[in-house]
């Protein structure tokens, strides 16, 4: 265990500036919203490269805009990061993000000059907060059905569709000064697992994994500062390792096929696809052994990250890990920061506050859209909030009765404990008013199906709503980002 007091010293054989270039191979999460640990005070003073906020750093605007100054009036060059793709996927709801639907929606939508303005309200929202990188957009495709983490946050399964969305992304978000992160390379569409819950694997073979690879090169392309590495096994690939450990796809593939020489970074080394596998510390080490030039550790719990630290510098003494790739790595890190880890000085510019609601408009659809309905009980179904991705509170009832007072209804968040008398109180309490179901990926989450299906059997002229991929509904939303919701709630109310 480490002692309270912070970081142990550097070990005596190392330089301190091989020590500080450690340091900057790390990106650390921590408690705190108007106050920070001593322990990441001192790993800052060490290099510390990066630091990521959630949900849990957020209060409101003011504070993250003083919480990120305090972070770099301990060492200017540290980047500050976060996870802002959009949509349902987001922490800074409460400091008044922009309500942007998620990607899946701009890709339906298929306007680059639209995405670029959604990007440019995130982007410019977050230089009013003094965060420089976000670790958005995603690149990857979404294939399967099954996949039960990719879905709406990805532009499509069209390789050019999902490029020319990524153009205008990155585009829009360097124009801000803001670093973007194209992931998750190679590509996390192909899977049937969600690696921040086991280890996940694509089955295709060599030739059908290029396709996957289009949006990447386009990144690259269109200068993308960051990629960060799916916790994915490629068997075609690289059979023994998950793409964030492994040589041949980050050294091989990415660097000499993609040409890309940015900074890589890898996914929270917690995700259980490295950490039940490997471990966090062991994931590190590996991690830049194969070519990542930062690893993070997301955990606010500071102990791992320096449980992380110290297995880099351990491999170092021990020749395990050469000095050369660390030098290499924290001097991608060191030229990321130097362009912008500082935020722009002065005014930040005004962005369209309206293209997050015109994007989710244009990419409502329907089989045949259904007449307004005013008054209606409405029943939402979704699954419980994903533990490592943020939820606003985001609910259909609260945005149709923004346009429509007197609709009434429920929102479900997961499988409720008698589905049986939920189905009886919605019918008779809906008696004759209209009746809207909505569900949210029901073919991942069974309980869901079976509560429509049992609505529907007794109430056949229920209007069905699709708020994930489209399944059959009349109408979809293609994401349940409050812009997505609100879009669908005007459409059933005819507003």
């Amino acid at each position: 265990m480490h002692p309270p007091v912070g970081p142990a010293p550097a070990p005596a054989s190392l330089s301190s500036d091989l020590d500080e270039a450690v340091h900057r191979c790390l990106v650390a999460g921590f408690e705190g919203t108007t106050t920070f640990p001593d322990t990441l005070k001192r790993l800052i003073d060490r290099g510390l490269g990066g630091v990521i906020l959630f949900t849990r750093n957020v209060r409101d605007a003011e504070q993250v805009r003083e919480l990120t100054d305090a972070l770099r009036a301990i060492r200017p060059d540290l980047l500050v990061a976060i996870d802002n793709e959009g949509g349902g996927i987001g922490h800074l709801v409460a400091a008044g993000a922009p309500e942007v639907p998620g990607s899946y929606a701009l890709g339906v939508a298929d306007d680059p000059n639209l995405t670029a303005r959604c990007a440019d309200a995130l982007a410019g929202h977050l230089a009013t907060l003094g965060i420089t990188a976000s670790y958005a957009p995603v690149a990857d495709l979404q294939h399967r059905p099954d996949n039960p983490i990719v879905r709406t946050r990805s532009f499509g399964a069209d390789p050019g569709l999902a490029a020319r969305h990524l153009r205008a992304w990155i585009g829009a978000t360097e124009a801000r000064g803001i670093a973007s992160c194209a992931k998750h390379f190679p590509g996390h569409g192909g899977t049937e697992t969600d690696s921040h819950h086991d280890l996940a694997v694509d089955p295709r073979p060599y030739d059908r994994l290029g396709v996957d690879l289009e949006p990447f090169r386009a990144a690259v392309a269109a200068g993308v500062p960051m990629l960060m590495s799916a916790h994915v096994v490629y068997p075609a690939l690289d059979a023994n390792r998950p793409a964030t450990l492994s040589r041949r796809i980050l050294g091989d593939l990415l660097r000499l096929d993609l040409g890309f020489d940015g900074v890589l970074v890898s996914d929270a080394l917690e995700m259980k696809a490295i950490a039940n596998r490997y471990g966090e510390a062991a994931g590190a080490r590996i991690a830049l052994a194969a070519g990542a030039d930062q690893v993070i550790v997301a955990v606010p719990d500071l102990e791992v990250t320096l449980a992380c630290r110290d297995a880099v510098l351990d491999a170092l003494v021990s020749g395990r890990l050469s000095q050369e790739r660390v030098w290499e790595a924290a001097g991608r890190v060191r030229r990321l920061a130097e362009r912008y880890a500082t935020p722009t000085a002065g005014p930040v510019a005004a962005w369209d506050a309206g293209a997050g609601l015109e994007a989710a408009r244009r990419a409502v659809r329907g089989r045949s859209l259904p007449r307004p309905v005013r008054g209606a009980q409405v029943v939402d179904l979704f699954p419980p909030p994903h533990p490592a991705l943020n939820w606003g509170g985001e609910d259909l009832l609260t945005e149709l009765r923004s346009v429509d007072p007197t609709a009434a209804g429920t929102a479900v968040s997961g499988e409720p404990a008698d589905p049986a008398a939920l189905v009886d109180g919605v019918l008779r309490i809906a008696a004759d008013s209209p009746l809207v179901v909505a569900t949210c990926d029901a073919g991942l989450h069974p309980w869901q199906a079976r509560l429509r299906d049992d609505l529907l059997a007794r109430r056949p002229d229920a209007v069905r709503v699709d708020t994930g991929l489209p399944e059959g509904g009349d109408l979809c939303s293609f994401g349940r980002g409050r812009a997505n919701l609100r879009a669908v709630a005007e459409v059933l109310t005819g507003v």
